[in-house]
Protein backbone atom coordinates (compact mmCIF):
# COMPACT_ATOMS: atom_id res chain seq x y z
CA UNK A 1 0.00 0.00 0.00
CA UNK A 2 2.82 2.36 0.89
CA UNK A 3 4.47 1.60 -2.44
CA UNK A 4 1.29 2.48 -4.31
CA UNK A 5 1.08 5.84 -2.48
CA UNK A 6 4.72 6.63 -3.28
CA UNK A 7 4.17 5.75 -6.93
CA UNK A 8 1.05 7.95 -7.08
CA UNK A 9 2.92 10.88 -5.50
CA UNK A 10 5.81 10.45 -7.94
CA UNK A 11 3.46 10.44 -10.94
CA UNK A 12 1.66 13.54 -9.62
CA UNK A 13 4.92 15.44 -9.11
CA UNK A 14 6.22 14.35 -12.50
CA UNK A 15 3.18 15.61 -14.40
CA UNK A 16 3.12 18.80 -12.39
CA UNK A 17 6.75 19.63 -13.21
CA UNK A 18 6.57 18.37 -16.78
CA UNK A 19 3.90 20.98 -17.49
CA UNK A 20 6.20 23.82 -16.41
CA UNK A 21 7.15 25.89 -19.47
CA UNK A 22 7.66 29.48 -20.56
CA UNK A 23 5.02 31.30 -22.54
CA UNK A 24 5.41 34.55 -24.47
CA UNK A 25 2.36 36.58 -25.44
CA UNK A 26 1.91 39.66 -27.59
CA UNK A 27 -0.86 42.01 -28.75
CA UNK A 28 -4.06 40.44 -30.03
CA UNK A 29 -4.63 43.13 -32.67
CA UNK A 30 -2.55 43.85 -35.79
CA UNK A 31 0.64 45.81 -35.12
CA UNK A 32 1.15 49.02 -37.09
CA UNK A 33 4.48 50.79 -37.52
CA UNK A 34 4.86 53.41 -34.80
CA UNK A 35 2.81 51.53 -32.20
CA UNK A 36 3.97 50.76 -28.68
CA UNK A 37 4.15 46.97 -28.40
CA UNK A 38 4.56 44.96 -25.19
CA UNK A 39 5.51 41.28 -25.05
CA UNK A 40 4.90 39.30 -21.87
CA UNK A 41 6.82 36.23 -20.75
CA UNK A 42 5.76 34.05 -17.81
CA UNK A 43 5.98 30.51 -16.49
CA UNK A 44 2.66 28.66 -16.43
CA UNK A 45 3.47 26.91 -13.13
CA UNK A 46 5.60 29.67 -11.58
CA UNK A 47 8.51 27.29 -11.09
CA UNK A 48 11.08 29.23 -13.11
CA UNK A 49 13.26 31.97 -11.68
CA UNK A 50 12.13 34.82 -13.93
CA UNK A 51 15.16 36.92 -12.99
CA UNK A 52 17.17 34.36 -14.97
CA UNK A 53 14.96 34.68 -18.06
CA UNK A 54 15.71 36.88 -21.06
CA UNK A 55 14.20 37.69 -24.45
CA UNK A 56 15.71 36.62 -27.75
CA UNK A 57 14.93 37.69 -31.29
CA UNK A 58 15.43 36.24 -34.75
CA UNK A 59 14.68 38.00 -38.02
CA UNK A 60 15.35 37.69 -41.74
CA UNK A 61 18.28 40.08 -41.29
CA UNK A 62 20.02 37.87 -38.69
CA UNK A 63 21.23 34.31 -38.49
CA UNK A 64 19.88 32.38 -35.52
CA UNK A 65 18.77 33.89 -32.24
CA UNK A 66 20.41 36.75 -30.40
CA UNK A 67 19.80 38.00 -26.91
CA UNK A 68 18.15 41.34 -26.18
CA UNK A 69 20.45 42.66 -23.49
CA UNK A 70 19.79 45.41 -20.99
CA UNK A 71 22.82 47.65 -20.83
CA UNK A 72 21.82 50.56 -18.62
CA UNK A 73 19.64 51.22 -15.62
CA UNK A 74 17.63 54.41 -15.36
CA UNK A 75 14.86 55.33 -12.91
CA UNK A 76 13.93 51.77 -12.08
CA UNK A 77 13.91 50.43 -15.64
CA UNK A 78 16.40 48.45 -17.68
CA UNK A 79 16.92 49.69 -21.21
CA UNK A 80 18.13 47.57 -24.09
CA UNK A 81 20.93 48.41 -26.45
CA UNK A 82 18.35 50.15 -28.66
CA UNK A 83 16.48 53.07 -27.17
CA UNK A 84 13.26 51.60 -28.57
CA UNK A 85 13.17 48.73 -26.06
CA UNK A 86 12.52 48.54 -22.35
CA UNK A 87 12.63 45.41 -20.17
CA UNK A 88 10.77 45.18 -16.85
CA UNK A 89 10.31 42.35 -14.37
CA UNK A 90 7.06 42.66 -12.43
CA UNK A 91 5.41 39.94 -10.31
CA UNK A 92 7.36 37.13 -11.96
CA UNK A 93 6.35 38.38 -15.39
CA UNK A 94 9.00 39.67 -17.79
CA UNK A 95 7.87 42.46 -20.11
CA UNK A 96 9.56 43.67 -23.28
CA UNK A 97 8.15 47.03 -24.44
CA UNK A 98 8.95 48.49 -27.83
CA UNK A 99 8.36 52.20 -28.40
CA UNK A 100 7.60 53.20 -31.98
CA UNK A 101 8.08 49.77 -33.50
CA UNK A 102 9.29 49.73 -37.12
CA UNK A 103 9.10 47.18 -39.89
CA UNK A 104 12.72 46.06 -39.48
CA UNK A 105 11.90 44.98 -35.89
CA UNK A 106 9.48 42.27 -36.98
CA UNK A 107 10.47 38.64 -36.70
CA UNK A 108 10.36 35.85 -34.13
CA UNK A 109 10.58 36.55 -30.40
CA UNK A 110 10.95 34.11 -27.54
CA UNK A 111 12.00 34.05 -23.89
CA UNK A 112 14.73 31.73 -22.64
CA UNK A 113 15.74 30.70 -19.15
CA UNK A 114 19.43 30.60 -18.25
CA UNK A 115 18.60 27.71 -15.92
CA UNK A 116 17.34 24.25 -16.80
CA UNK A 117 13.63 23.93 -16.05
CA UNK A 118 12.61 20.57 -14.58
CA UNK A 119 10.77 18.50 -17.15
CA UNK A 120 10.40 21.36 -19.62
CA UNK A 121 12.21 23.18 -22.36
CA UNK A 122 14.08 26.27 -21.20
CA UNK A 123 12.79 28.28 -24.18
CA UNK A 124 9.27 29.33 -25.03
CA UNK A 125 7.63 28.69 -28.36
CA UNK A 126 8.56 31.53 -30.76
CA UNK A 127 6.04 34.32 -31.27
CA UNK A 128 5.88 35.82 -34.76
CA UNK A 129 5.61 39.61 -34.79
CA UNK A 130 4.47 41.21 -38.05
CA UNK A 131 4.59 44.99 -38.43
CA UNK A 132 2.16 46.47 -40.93
CA UNK A 133 3.02 49.75 -42.64
CA UNK A 134 2.20 51.94 -45.60
CA UNK A 135 4.26 54.84 -46.90
CA UNK A 136 3.06 57.93 -48.77
CA UNK A 137 1.73 57.65 -52.29
CA UNK A 138 3.77 58.57 -55.34
CA UNK A 139 2.67 59.46 -58.87
CA UNK A 140 4.39 58.47 -62.11
CA UNK A 141 3.44 59.07 -65.73
CA UNK A 142 3.13 56.13 -68.06
CA UNK A 143 5.63 56.16 -70.91
CA UNK A 144 8.02 58.62 -69.23
CA UNK A 145 11.48 57.83 -67.95
CA UNK A 146 12.50 57.93 -64.33
CA UNK A 147 14.30 61.28 -64.81
CA UNK A 148 11.08 63.10 -65.74
CA UNK A 149 9.01 61.24 -63.15
CA UNK A 150 11.23 62.55 -60.36
CA UNK A 151 10.08 66.06 -61.27
CA UNK A 152 6.48 64.98 -61.84
CA UNK A 153 6.14 63.37 -58.41
CA UNK A 154 6.43 66.78 -56.72
CA UNK A 155 3.82 68.47 -58.93
CA UNK A 156 0.19 69.02 -57.97
CA UNK A 157 -1.02 70.27 -61.37
CA UNK A 158 -0.82 68.24 -64.57
CA UNK A 159 -1.19 70.40 -67.69
CA UNK A 160 -1.57 68.58 -71.01
CA UNK A 161 -2.59 69.68 -74.55
CA UNK A 162 -6.06 69.03 -75.86
CA UNK A 163 -6.46 65.54 -77.33
CA UNK A 164 -3.54 64.03 -75.41
CA UNK A 165 -3.54 60.66 -73.69
CA UNK A 166 -3.03 60.78 -69.91
CA UNK A 167 -1.78 57.84 -67.87
CA UNK A 168 -0.93 58.32 -64.20
CA UNK A 169 0.24 55.47 -61.97
CA UNK A 170 -0.35 55.57 -58.23
CA UNK A 171 1.78 53.43 -55.93
CA UNK A 172 2.75 53.05 -52.29
CA UNK A 173 5.22 50.82 -50.49
CA UNK A 174 3.41 48.70 -47.89
CA UNK A 175 3.71 45.48 -45.92
CA UNK A 176 1.01 44.01 -48.18
CA UNK A 177 -0.08 45.02 -51.66
CA UNK A 178 -2.61 47.84 -51.19
CA UNK A 179 -5.99 48.12 -52.83
CA UNK A 180 -6.15 51.18 -55.11
CA UNK A 181 -8.99 53.20 -56.56
CA UNK A 182 -9.40 56.58 -58.27
CA UNK A 183 -12.12 59.17 -57.82
CA UNK A 184 -12.87 62.46 -59.56
CA UNK A 185 -14.07 65.38 -57.49
CA UNK A 186 -17.72 66.15 -58.16
CA UNK A 187 -18.30 62.82 -59.89
CA UNK A 188 -19.68 59.54 -58.59
CA UNK A 189 -17.49 57.24 -60.68
CA UNK A 190 -14.84 55.08 -59.02
CA UNK A 191 -12.02 53.36 -60.88
CA UNK A 192 -10.71 50.29 -58.95
CA UNK A 193 -7.18 50.42 -60.32
CA UNK A 194 -3.78 51.90 -59.53
CA UNK A 195 -3.55 53.37 -63.05
CA UNK A 196 -5.70 56.24 -64.27
CA UNK A 197 -5.98 56.25 -68.07
CA UNK A 198 -7.71 58.98 -70.09
CA UNK A 199 -7.71 58.84 -73.89
CA UNK A 200 -7.85 61.98 -76.06
CA UNK A 201 -8.74 64.30 -73.21
CA UNK A 202 -11.26 67.11 -73.62
CA UNK A 203 -12.16 70.08 -71.38
CA UNK A 204 -14.76 67.82 -69.73
CA UNK A 205 -11.90 65.74 -68.28
CA UNK A 206 -10.54 68.67 -66.30
CA UNK A 207 -10.77 68.44 -62.53
CA UNK A 208 -9.19 67.04 -59.40
CA UNK A 209 -8.41 63.33 -59.33
CA UNK A 210 -7.71 61.50 -56.07
CA UNK A 211 -5.97 58.16 -55.66
CA UNK A 212 -6.63 56.21 -52.45
CA UNK A 213 -4.67 53.18 -51.27
CA UNK A 214 -6.02 50.94 -48.51
CA UNK A 215 -4.17 48.22 -46.63
CA UNK A 216 -5.93 44.85 -47.09
CA UNK A 217 -5.38 43.72 -43.47
CA UNK A 218 -5.41 46.95 -41.44
CA UNK A 219 -8.33 49.28 -42.07
CA UNK A 220 -6.62 52.19 -40.31
CA UNK A 221 -3.81 52.19 -42.88
CA UNK A 222 -5.00 54.34 -45.76
CA UNK A 223 -3.30 56.98 -47.90
CA UNK A 224 -4.72 59.48 -50.39
CA UNK A 225 -3.21 61.92 -52.84
CA UNK A 226 -4.68 64.25 -55.46
CA UNK A 227 -3.65 66.16 -58.56
CA UNK A 228 -5.44 68.65 -60.79
CA UNK A 229 -5.74 67.99 -64.51
CA UNK A 230 -5.76 71.09 -66.75
CA UNK A 231 -6.47 70.83 -70.48
CA UNK A 232 -4.60 73.42 -72.59
CA UNK A 233 -6.12 74.82 -75.80
CA UNK A 234 -4.73 73.80 -79.16
CA UNK A 235 -2.92 77.13 -79.66
CA UNK A 236 -1.11 76.94 -76.30
CA UNK A 237 2.68 77.19 -76.36
CA UNK A 238 4.61 73.99 -75.77
CA UNK A 239 6.26 75.30 -72.60
CA UNK A 240 2.86 75.81 -70.92
CA UNK A 241 2.39 72.06 -70.54
CA UNK A 242 3.83 70.06 -67.66
CA UNK A 243 6.17 68.18 -69.99
CA UNK A 244 7.39 71.49 -71.45
CA UNK A 245 8.05 72.95 -68.01
CA UNK A 246 9.96 69.86 -66.97
CA UNK A 247 12.03 70.07 -70.17
CA UNK A 248 12.76 73.76 -69.48
CA UNK A 249 13.77 73.03 -65.89
CA UNK A 250 16.02 70.18 -66.99
CA UNK A 251 17.53 72.33 -69.77
CA UNK A 252 18.17 75.23 -67.38
CA UNK A 253 19.85 72.92 -64.91
CA UNK A 254 21.99 71.49 -67.71
CA UNK A 255 22.98 74.98 -68.92
CA UNK A 256 24.01 76.04 -65.40
CA UNK A 257 26.11 72.91 -65.06
CA UNK A 258 27.69 73.49 -68.49
CA UNK A 259 28.57 77.11 -67.61
CA UNK A 260 30.18 75.98 -64.37
CA UNK A 261 32.24 73.32 -66.16
CA UNK A 262 33.39 75.75 -68.89
CA UNK A 263 34.25 78.46 -66.34
CA UNK A 264 36.23 76.07 -64.20
CA UNK A 265 38.07 74.68 -67.24
CA UNK A 266 39.01 78.20 -68.46
CA UNK A 267 40.22 79.17 -65.00
CA UNK A 268 42.44 76.09 -64.71
CA UNK A 269 43.85 76.64 -68.22
CA UNK A 270 44.76 80.28 -67.47
CA UNK A 271 46.39 79.27 -64.22
CA UNK A 272 48.47 76.57 -65.93
CA UNK A 273 49.53 78.99 -68.71
CA UNK A 274 50.61 81.60 -66.16
CA UNK A 275 52.86 79.07 -64.47
CA UNK A 276 54.52 78.16 -67.78
CA UNK A 277 55.29 81.82 -68.78
CA UNK A 278 56.86 82.63 -65.42
CA UNK A 279 59.40 79.82 -65.72
CA UNK A 280 61.85 78.47 -63.14
CA UNK A 281 64.60 80.48 -61.47
CA UNK A 282 67.99 80.25 -63.31
CA UNK A 283 71.15 81.20 -61.33
CA UNK A 284 73.04 81.98 -64.53
CA UNK A 285 70.61 84.78 -65.43
CA UNK A 286 71.22 86.61 -62.17
CA UNK A 287 73.70 89.46 -61.79
CA UNK A 288 77.18 88.08 -61.06
CA UNK A 289 78.88 89.28 -57.87
CA UNK A 290 81.62 91.93 -58.07
CA UNK A 291 84.80 91.25 -56.13
CA UNK A 292 87.43 93.64 -54.86
CA UNK A 293 90.03 94.46 -57.46
CA UNK A 294 88.01 93.25 -60.43
CA UNK A 295 87.11 95.50 -63.36
CA UNK A 296 84.02 93.57 -64.38
CA UNK A 297 81.67 90.97 -63.15
CA UNK A 298 83.14 87.54 -62.85
CA UNK A 299 81.49 84.21 -63.29
CA UNK A 300 79.82 83.07 -60.12
CA UNK A 301 81.91 79.92 -60.22
CA UNK A 302 85.17 81.94 -59.94
CA UNK A 303 86.66 81.61 -56.50
CA UNK A 304 87.81 84.68 -54.53
CA UNK A 305 88.78 84.89 -50.88
CA UNK A 306 88.18 88.67 -50.69
CA UNK A 307 84.56 89.43 -51.56
CA UNK A 308 83.35 93.01 -51.59
CA UNK A 309 81.35 93.39 -48.40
Amino acid sequence: MKGILLLTAFVHIYFQTSDAYLIVRGPQKPIVAGDMVTLECFDSNSTANMSQVHFERSSKFSEGWYRLESDRYYRGHYFCSWRYFEINLEDDHLFLTTYGIQSYMEGLYRCVSDEDLPGADNASAPLAITVHYMYDLSFTRGGLGGYYNRFLDALQDLRVPLGSDVEVNCSASASETPEYFWQKEGSDWILPSKTLTLRKVTPADEGTYTCTAKHPSVASLSKSRSFTLTILPEDACWYESTDGRIALAAGAAGMVLLVLVVSMTAFLCRKAKHRQTKGPIDDRSQTKPIYKGSAESLASTTGDNQPLV
